[in-house]
């Protein structure tokens, strides 16, 4: 440990381990490459504490060490990927879920999001954002996290687990979705009262 180094150190990366496993399991679909990829990001920030300078949080710096372990390993195990079937809650349509006119304008206005750019600063809304990604079903979270998290292209994804381009792209929707709800339940709506 080096001198910039807090003494509980270890003990704080322990702390983040049931979340990293979280994301690597939903990832990865493989309890053996989940617990391989959140074992090298723990001997990754132990062996280089330094390279953690506080400009964010622990678990942001780790996540961010985690998301390269799993691109590695996707790319590595790429002929063993196992995908799930879809559940009947992925095929669902999603305009059933919200409201549109016959013209496809929605039928009521949709909340006023405010400062979007402010309000992603605030660690309240990324704890919302986080628990709201946690409730998405199961492939729809692997996926919108494939796409936004760890940035692989479309054609990656679909690559990666045997997708067809439409299919990745009303997965995404249906994830987008049901986001959008829960952030205008959990967050906006709190900002908009008086």
């Amino acid at each position: 440990m080096t001198a910039a180094t807090p003494p509980d150190y270890a003990q704080q990366l322990v702390g983040h381990h049931d979340a990293l496993m979280r994301f690597a399991r939903l990832q990865l679909r493989n309890e053996a490459w989940a617990e391989d990829a959140v074992s090298e990001t723990m001997l990754a920030a132990l062996a280089k504490p330094q390279a953690f300078e506080n400009r964010s949080q622990l678990k942001t710096w780790l996540i961010g060490i985690l998301k390269h372990k799993v691109i590695d390993l996707l790319r590595q195990h790429r002929r063993e990927i196992s995908s799930t079937p879809l559940s009947a809650d992925d095929s669902a349509d999603p305009l059933d879920m919200i409201g549109f006119k016959p013209d496809g304008h929605f039928l009521e206005a949709p909340c006023d999001w405010g400062n979007p750019e402010q309000d992603l600063s605030s660690r309240q809304f990324l704890t919302i954002m986080e628990a709201c990604t946690n409730l998405l079903p199961a492939t729809q979270g692997r996926l919108f996290l494939m796409r936004e998290w760890l940035e692989l292209s479309s054609d990656e994804i679909c690559k990666e687990l045997g997708l067809t381009p439409t299919n990745l792209y009303v997965q995404l929707h249906r994830a987008r979705l049901r986001l959008r709800e829960c952030l205008e339940l959990n967050w906006f709506a709190k900002t908009l009262a008086p």
